[in-house]
Order: C-alpha cells, then sequence, then structure tokens
C-alpha cells in the first residue's frame, strides 16, 4: 500500500512540473515575414486604390469626395434642408444593393431587402457604418469602396471575392430611435 502511495505521488509531481516555453529557432524569420507582408499590403492596397480613381475619373455624371476613413462617396439624391443624422444607437431603415466596381449587381437591393441597422451596435460593412452617419432621411448615395472597409481578405464567402472593392448604393428611409 505504501509502494501504491509513493509511485501514485511521483507521478503526480512529476506530471505537474512546469513546462519551458520553446524559443524560435530562427526569430528574425518572423520579423521578415512580417516586414514581407506589409510591403506586400502595401502595393495591393495602391493597385486596388487605382482601380477605384480611375472609375471615379470615368463617372462624368457624379462628384465623389473622399472620406477621412478611405472611401469615396457622391450623392445621389441630397437633401440641402438641416435634417438629422444618424447616431450610435438610432436604428437606421435603409435599402441598399451591392456591386464591382464596374457595376455589375452582385446583391440587388430585392435581395438584400429593407435593413433596420441600428448604428454602431452591430455588426455591417464598416465603410457603410461610417457612411450612412452621413445621410439625411430621404438621401441616396452611392459609395466606392476598398476591400479593406468592405469584406477583406476573406470576402463574404458566397459571392464577394478576397480583396474586391465595392460599390453600394444607399437610400436612407427612416431613423427610429
Amino acid at each position: 500500500m505504501k509502494i501504491k502511495i509513493l509511485v501514485l505521488t511521483s507521478i503526480l509531481c512529476i506530471g505537474c512540473s512546469k513546462v519551458a516555453p520553446r524559443k524560435p529557432i530562427n526569430p528574425k524569420a518572423s520579423t521578415t515575414v512580417l516586414k514581407e507582408t506589409i510591403k506586400e499590403s502595401i502595393k495591393l492596397n495602391a493597385i486596388e486604390e487605382a482601380k477605384i480613381l480611375d472609375v471615379i475619373k470615368k463617372d462624368s455624371v457624379y462628384t465623389f469626395q473622399v472620406s477621412s476613413n478611405g472611401f469615396w462617396y457622391a450623392y445621389i439624391n441630397k437633401i440641402e434642408e438641416n435634417a438629422p443624422t444618424p447616431k450610435e444607437g438610432d436604428v437606421a431603415v435603409i435599402t441598399y444593393n451591392v456591386s464591382d466596381l464596374q457595376g455589375n449587381i452582385i446583391y440587388s437591393k430585392e435581395q438584400l431587402g429593407v435593413k433596420n441597422y441600428r448604428v454602431d451596435k452591430e455588426d455591417f460593412i464598416s465603410a457603410l457604418q461610417v457612411g450612412i452617419k452621413l445621410m439625411k432621411v430621404g438621401e441616396t448615395i452611392t459609395f466606392v469602396i476598398p476591400s479593406y472597409s468592405a469584406y477583406g481578405i476573406s470576402g463574404d464567402g458566397n459571392k464577394i471575392g478576397i480583396n474586391q472593392s465595392i460599390k453600394s448604393t444607399v437610400t436612407l428611409i427612416n431613423i427610429n430611435n
């Protein structure tokens, strides 16, 4: 009986010893990979921005503005009066569509239906989260959104590919508190 207790205690002591963390074989390699990834991302963003600017330049109907958040937008229907805009916690009732940069519809507003978006309280296309707060009831805005403010490196898992820039035309129907 004493031998069993001694063996059991020995096993428990050995099993509970701390394992020393392993150090990287080549610590400089991870820094190099990170630097290369950053360089590649900068190149991809520059190519993407050039494509977006080309699309905007070719649009002779609307004047696009650039936001401080890295997307472009143009008013299709602008309300001049001093009306409220959605703020955090409000429910913005919107219709919207999603198309590629050439204007080919990916998701129509009929497919997407009317969306009740709780401002800054739910996950949505990041550029539209910011853009909706610029809108007044009755306005329609077309947003040109780089991939990093849309669906990023993963796409939507369906029709929107990885690193794909999109356009979205949004109409603000109502603001509910």
